[in-house]
């Protein structure tokens, strides 16, 4: 019986390792991870980056969330790189050197994001690295054409489709 309870445990772990380590980014040397929850109103984030020392974010987002993710710094050899740790694949899903300082998306299903700001090593290494803020918006739907309000009435004027009855 302490058999079967062992090898349903091990083989419970096996089975959530996988889904598990999906979830946990691979840190560089020097980076330091902090977990960051979706959040209500605009949230900032400030910090430096310099050759793979810094912050890196996670974010949890939900399927359905509207986001807006605005990169700003004052270095051209700075950027920011955005990965699902959910896929398979090692690419970014948006990245300030090719696709601009913007990313904005309705979140198609749930997924943990890393958000990566570095310092590009293609750089002609001049100073220590590079500040940069980062603002999450979450966005509200977007919502249908609204039909405009209907006109207040003005009792005083008589309609013209209705004369007034005197």
């Amino acid at each position: 019986m302490k058999k079967l309870k062992l090898m349903a445990m091990a083989i419970a772990v096996i089975a959530i390792a996988p889904a598990a380590m999906a979830q946990t980014p691979e840190l560089q040397r020097g980076e330091r991870l902090e977990k960051l929850q979706f959040p209500a109103a605009t949230m900032e984030l400030k910090g430096w980056t310099k050759f793979g020392n810094g912050k890196v974010y996670t974010l949890p987002v939900k399927a359905g969330q509207h986001v807006k993710i605005d990169f700003s710094t004052k270095s051209q050899f700075a950027f920011l790189a955005i990965f699902d740790l959910a896929a398979p694949d090692d690419e970014a899903i948006f990245g300030t050197d090719e696709d601009g300082q913007t990313f904005q998306t309705t979140v198609k299903q749930d997924a943990t994001w890393l958000l990566r700001p570095y310092y590009s090593k293609a750089s002609p290494r001049r100073g220590l690295g590079a500040p940069y803020s980062i603002l999450v918006e979450p966005q509200a739907a977007s919502a249908a054409p609204a039909t405009p309000a209907p006109a207040p009435t003005d009792d005083s004027k008589p309609s013209p489709l209705f004369p007034s009855r005197k």
